[in-house]
């Protein structure tokens, strides 16, 4: 049950900042981890549902992981999950990496208006944390 089908509703509104922002940065090479594909998921019950995705750009951000969305009350829930495809960025840079995929699962409340949950990689390990 990682997938589902179908997609959250986005909010309404638009123009400003994705209420969840993330960036990534290899840590080895002291420097941000480019072009990687980034999926953020709400859940919806028992299920996942997809809510936005990106690539990271030359900064390592994606910026417009929730494209018009505002707020984040009008999602099913207030858990979210941000997969990274590390695999494939390790391997374009010819980097052997133990991890394929990085997920992140955690908490908002609603009613705050942005969260950055940022990844700081390397080929055999990670750390996230609340950014701001």
């Amino acid at each position: 049950p990682h997938s589902a089908p179908a997609r959250a509703p986005a909010a309404a509104g638009g123009g400003g900042r994705s209420p969840i922002t993330t960036h990534i940065l290899d840590t080895t090479r002291g420097m941000p981890a480019q072009n990687v594909a980034i999926k953020l998921e709400v859940r919806a019950g028992n299920e996942w549902m997809y809510a936005g995705e990106g690539e990271t750009n030359s900064d390592g951000r994606v910026p417009n992981l929730l494209p018009g969305a505002t707020d984040l009350g009008s999602f099913p829930s207030s858990t979210f999950r941000l997969t990274f495809d590390t695999g494939s960025y390790f391997e374009a840079i010819g980097t052997e990496a133990f991890y394929p995929e990085v997920m992140i699962t955690f908490k908002v409340d609603p009613t705050q208006d942005h969260y950055h949950v940022p990844l700081l990689l390397n080929p055999f390990g990670y750390s996230t944390y609340r950014g701001s």
